[in-house]
């Protein structure tokens, strides 16, 4: 698990990072440089071969180049964090891969599994039924979750260990009937105390326009048959700049759950 959590805090850094970036090159050319003459300071801008002094009535101009060179350094220090990670995470995936390898093996997996199976005999027998998955683009089923199961993307596998490693029994693309339409929930999810049925749709591609046409129609398909965001419907969301994040699916199973 920890693992995981470094890759999600290395995506979250890619992230913040772009995003500085992005800030960065709305910002004036040139650096700031302070010297301090006795009691008084005075301000330079310098182009990296000659310097010029600011007026203190150009002080708009030295804060915007002070705010770039505080970005500036935030973005060199996340660099370096990240850097850090991706050291940690060179070095270790093999860790990781051979957990996967002991799952892999049968009869490993069938002593393991009493340890990720909910209470319930009832819905550990409902987690177990056999159903009809969505047949859609099998070929994206690339990534190997902690349960074993291919699902389609990093935000669903760390989705699937958060309820996997809490023994919360659910169906991965199992289907849905409403009225004469079938829709594929990622999750369907019954409370491992109460047995209450919910549904958890990701939405990976928020920044593309014909996704969130999609996304919108699903969402007022579901509304209107009764299930409601917020209550039996779990939504999370992300774009290339804002992944998922880690903490927020431990929040969501803790809330909804736990």
């Amino acid at each position: 698990m920890f693992y995981e959590r470094m890759l999600a805090e290395r995506n979250r850094l890619d992230s913040e990072i772009q995003e500085l970036q992005t800030q960065l090159r709305q910002f004036p050319k040139g650096k700031l440089f302070c010297t301090k003459n006795r009691q008084y300071f005075k301000w330079y801008i310098t182009d990296g071969k000659t310097q010029t002094y600011l007026p203190k009535k150009m002080r708009p101009l030295a804060e915007k180049l002070a705010t770039k060179k505080y970005l500036s350094l935030l973005v060199e220090d996340l660099i370096h964090e990240k850097m850090a990670i991706e050291f940690y995470l060179r070095h270790h995936s093999s860790l990781r891969h051979s957990r996967e390898m002991l799952l892999d093996c049968l009869e490993y997996k069938t002593l393991i599994s009493p340890y990720f199976t909910p209470k319930s005999e009832v819905l550990q027998n409902w987690s177990q039924q056999p159903f009809q998955a969505n047949p859609k683009y099998p070929e994206q089923l690339i990534h190997k979750a902690s349960s074993g199961k291919m699902v389609r993307s990093k935000s669903e596998v760390i989705i699937d260990m958060f309820l996997y490693t809490n023994k919360i029994p659910y169906h991965y693309e199992a289907p849905l009937q409403l009225d004469h339409i079938t829709l594929y929930p990622d999750f369907t999810i019954r409370h491992p105390e109460t047995g209450q049925f919910f549904y958890w749709e990701h939405f990976g591609l928020v920044d593309q326009a014909e996704y969130q046409k999609n996304m919108i129609s699903k969402l007022d398909l579901y509304t209107s048959h009764g299930i409601l965001p917020g209550i039996q419907l779990i939504t999370t969301f992300e774009t290339k700049e804002y992944p998922l994040s880690m903490d927020l699916v431990k929040k969501i199973v803790d809330y909804y759950f736990l």
